[in-house]
């Protein structure tokens, strides 16, 4: 499935540039005034541009002000199930936007992803995802099974009398990101998992515990609990980590305004 990265400024250009490496099958667009020395197509303008590849890409990621994108791709928009993926990113990496197909044309799974490889915040407000409040914070050792990871996850909601169906991510420390354990307990659960970096884990002011043993391995005070409360908005924690079958849990609920 190819995705496109457009951008129109040199800081957008370095940021396309480290998206591109996270990122399958990639065709990157600049504008003419990007400076920034990138291998990429150029373009003069986003609206013709975004007329050419509206069709040509599944996935569209814009480092781009979200009303630019609004007005390139609205005369083009025909139905959530054959428009593209669309995605848009601020220059300073702080969101990653579902803007639009977001699920079923799989522009949530994608701000999802981007939000992982750049450490922005997902926002997604589809109903039946944004909707859904309980956060799952996972740690694991290197080469955890996933029957285990998955066990782990359903007894743990069980404690707190929830199901699945009512967790909008897992979530565990970017460190982790390449642990084929739970990148398959999240496939056979059907949810999205988010990663939280170690600045973040080491800068916030959330209150969680602290274990000697976490930091000794991988050089952090805590996975499961930091990762629950900081992969959402508003977050408190309803179930402590807690241990099962050799996996760290901890589930924390966002609440509503």
């Amino acid at each position: 499935m190819s995705t496109a990265i457009i951008t129109l400024c040199d800081q957008g250009a370095r940021m396309a540039r480290r998206l591109s490496e996270k990122l399958c099958k990639c065709h990157v667009y600049v504008h003419d005034i990007v400076k920034e020395p990138i291998e990429a197509e150029r373009f003069s303008a986003i609206v013709k541009l975004t007329e050419k590849i509206f069709g040509q890409h599944k996935r569209l990621v814009y480092i781009v002000p979200c009303g630019v994108v609004v007005r390139a791709i609205a005369p083009l928009i025909q139905h959530k199930l054959s428009d593209p993926a669309v995605v848009v990113v601020d220059v300073g990496a702080r969101y990653a936007v579902s803007l639009l197909s977001g699920h079923e044309g799989g522009a949530n799974a994608l701000a999802l992803e981007v939000a992982n490889a750049i450490g922005a915040e997902p926002v997604i407000s589809t109903t039946t995802d944004a909707a859904k409040t309980l956060i799952v914070g996972i740690g694991c050792r290197r080469g955890a099974k996933i029957e285990n990871i998955v066990g782990a996850i359903q007894k743990a909601l069980t404690k707190v009398s929830a199901t699945v169906e009512e967790v909008r991510f897992l979530a565990s420390a970017k460190l982790k990101s390449d642990e084929a354990g739970l990148l398959q307990a999240a496939k056979e659960l059907g949810l999205n998992l988010r990663f939280i970096s170690a600045d973040e884990i080491l800068s916030t002011t959330k209150q969680f515990r602290h274990s000697q043993f976490v930091a000794d391995k991988v050089k952090l005070p805590a996975v499961a609990e930091p990762s629950a409360l900081l992969a959402g908005r508003r977050t408190k924690l309803i179930l402590p980590k807690t241990i099962i079958n050799g996996v760290t849990v901890a589930i924390a609920r966002e609440s509503c305004l």
